[in-house]
């Protein structure tokens, strides 16, 4: 049987691992045509490799889902840098630290970029940035801080922006997750508080088939607090400790 949303075409970007995968995930789990790795779960699966540095390689990808696909509905900002973070001050940081954090916002705007016209086109879509609670707290690095605050103000404007075209925009604050990276560095986490990438991913399948979804544009929002308010728990039944 078809899912809720068998007819929505969903990108997003950084889906090999992590979150990213994660959101892939969890958008095919209700039928939406995304990234390869949802085909085993149920939805169709299309693989877009893509440098997102490169503008030239990022319109051509959004060239070929308007060429294959006529639309988009749901675009998902989840660059971020290939670096293992650190958390050390700010002056122990090698500089390259932060030109990789500035390189992951400037491919969320370039991909925003490329999709709005699609969507102001159809008089619709959904645009979600992944960011954290580290945009208004501290506990990581300055870097990496300053690029959430900025990710969460990009989405706030582009949210004021696409307004009347129907376009809804977003940021999500995942918890700590349990992902390729996270899992590497066990040792720093206690991961017995961690989600799996899926659970946020379900989160985002939850808002992109929310008929009042408009009413939450322009906000930052906990993906504990959307589980909570749509019903969701993570794949073992439960919520994480977040």
């Amino acid at each position: 049987m078809p899912g809720p949303l068998a007819r929505t075409v969903a990108l997003v970007t950084g889906a090999s691992r992590g979150i990213g995968k994660g959101v892939a995930l969890g958008l095919g789990e209700a039928g939406a045509t995304v990234a390869r790795a949802v085909s085993r779960e149920g939805g169709k699966g299309v693989a877009a490799p893509c440098d997102h540095r490169d503008d030239g390689q990022v319109r051509a990808v959004f060239r070929r889902i308007e060429a294959e696909h006529g639309r988009l509905d749901v675009l998902i900002n989840n660059l971020s840098p290939n670096e293992a973070l650190e958390r050390r001050p700010f002056w122990e940081l090698p500089l390259v630290a932060w030109d990789e954090h500035a390189a992951a916002l400037r491919g969320q705007y370039a991909a925003s970029f490329f999709a709005a016209p699609l969507m102001i086109q159809q008089g619709a879509g959904l645009i979600i940035f992944i960011s954290s609670s580290g945009a208004v707290d501290y506990f990581f690095n300055a870097p990496y801080h300053a690029v959430k605050a900025a990710v969460d103000k990009l989405a706030a404007d582009l949210a004021h922006e696409l307004r009347s075209h129907g376009v809804t925009v977003l940021s999500l604050w995942p918890g700590l997750t349990a992902t390729e990276r996270v899992l590497a560095h066990s040792g720093k986490y206690d991961l017995s508080r961690a989600g799996t990438p899926q659970f946020t991913g379900r989160a985002v399948a939850a808002l992109a088939r929310d008929a009042d979804l408009a009413g939450k544009s322009g906000r930052a929002l906990r993906v504990i607090e959307l589980a909570r308010e749509y019903g969701l728990t993570d794949l073992d039944g439960s919520l994480p400790d977040w």
